[in-house]
């Protein structure tokens, strides 16, 4: 991995290629294995994992409350403390980096955690995002936030002192689904998610073989029940190649023409795979093969072949099985001749960056417009335009998706494209550029 602090520059075009590759690990699946394991007895052991800046500083969180984790070979060992026996000192400072997925994991986790009291921070983008409906649940469970009123980091976290399930109707949110899961395992009685909107399921998958405090019924939709205060087993987990990651290079493969790719043993977890089944139903060339079920989760290879596009047309329903996609979806849009439509893509507003407003400001530099109203996007295709003459500039917004969907972006357009602070793609794929530069792209590393 590269070091920290670089900016790129990509300004040529990348040639026709027919690769095999595999992705980097999962890394929802990566930090909720170590949390989980964490609060389980007796040693998980998690193989493949996610060795990302985000991974990385669940790892250290996860150290400074306590926790032994050893890594041996390619095998991580988290030894286990149990429910409610993760410990720190008062006002020791938990640093989630740029982690979205930790911070509410983990606030989670320490909320009806017994005698916690620490400081909670993150990078500059992660302290910009707003964490209201968290810290409103999590006082449901009893926990308190300081200061009163402040909804982003830094914060403190005092957890409650007797904690009760609750219920709670979740939203597309499978981070604070996951966070409820959590506080409710170690909280007095039930806690019971009624979930309409079916959103990203590996927390559930991971639990379910503590069939004692976890329980999932269909009444006609779909009830998570978590009956607090249960041990929890030991994870004994390999991690797939991660469906988001892989993303970036199947919308390559798409639209650069005389191209095949094969990327081999990714998630293919219905709840993750909006993306791939948006494109198939739009002309898309992608297949997927040897499909198998691995510790619960469907795991195959992908088979991409460049395609013609039409215009893509994305109702709200996709949305949750595509969160992470969306700024790359934009991209291939852009690339494809015609009016592309994404509705009830709003949320995107309160991730890394605001990614709406963004990516319109990107294609925008390449001569694509675009209209966002009413929680829908419109973005008016031009096809693969030739931009060697266009400049793209990507400002600091610690951004890993929006980084890569510019790499992306000028590498099959020809456009030169400046973007700063590129070592933030580590926090999810650190071997992005280790691929890219197999793939036959070429771009430069300032310091």
């Amino acid at each position: 991995m590269i070091g920290k602090n670089f900016d790129l520059i990509v300004e040529k075009k990348i040639n026709s290629f027919n690769k095999t590759i595999t992705v980097d690990s999962d890394k929802s699946i990566s930090i909720r294995s170590i949390l989980i394991g964490s609060i389980s007895h007796n040693i998980s052991q998690v193989n493949n994992i996610l060795e990302s800046e985000d991974v990385k500083s669940s790892i250290e969180c996860l150290k400074k409350l306590g926790v032994k984790i050893v890594k041996k070979s390619k095998t991580y060992y988290v030894h286990g403390k149990g429910l409610g026996s993760l410990t720190a000192k008062k006002n020791t400072t938990l640093n989630f980096g740029n982690s979205g997925t930790l911070a509410r994991l983990l606030v989670g986790i320490l909320s009806t955690t017994p005698n916690i009291e620490v400081k909670l921070t993150g990078d500059h983008s992660l302290k910009k995002r707003n964490m209201r409906k968290l810290i409103i649940l999590m006082t449901k469970f009893g926990a308190t936030f300081y200061p009163k009123e402040k909804f982003n980091f830094p914060l403190k976290l005092i957890s409650s002192r007797m904690p009760i399930g609750i219920n709670y109707k979740a939203g597309v949110s499978a981070q604070l689904k996951s966070a409820v899961m959590f506080a409710g395992l170690n909280s007095f009685g039930k806690t019971n998610i009624f979930e309409k909107d079916i959103s990203r399921d590996h927390t559930e998958k991971m639990l379910s073989v503590n069939q004692s405090a976890l329980r999932i019924k269909k009444n006609p939709n779909k009830i998570i029940q978590i009956n607090g205060k249960k041990k929890l087993k030991a994870l004994k987990i390999k991690v797939s190649g991660d469906p988001s990651s892989a993303a970036f290079f199947c919308a390559l493969t798409l639209i650069k023409k005389n191209s095949t790719m094969k990327i081999l043993d990714v998630g293919l977890n219905p709840t993750r795979t909006g993306f791939y089944q948006l494109l198939k139903k739009h002309g898309a060339n992608i297949k997927f093969k040897n499909l198998k079920k691995r510790n619960n989760e469907i795991v195959g290879d992908l088979e991409i072949k460049n395609s013609k596009l039409k215009p893509l047309k994305a109702s709200k329903e996709y949305y949750v099985k595509a969160t992470d996609e969306y700024p790359i979806l934009f991209v291939l849009a852009a690339l494809t001749k015609g009016t592309s439509i994404f509705k009830g893509i709003g949320d995107l507003a309160n991730k890394e960056s605001n990614r709406i407003r963004e990516m319109q400001k990107i294609l925008e530099q390449i001569g694509i417009k675009s209209a966002f109203k009413n929680d829908e996007l419109k973005i008016f295709g031009k096809g693969l335009v030739e931009a060697n003459s266009k400049k793209i500039r990507l400002k600091n917004l610690g951004d890993h998706r929006l980084c890569m969907s510019t790499f992306i972006l000028a590498t099959l357009t020809g456009a030169k494209a400046e973007i700063k602070n590129f070592e933030t793609v580590n926090t999810s794929a650190p071997s992005f550029l280790k691929i890219m530069k197999k793939l036959g792209a070429d771009y430069e590393i300032q310091k």
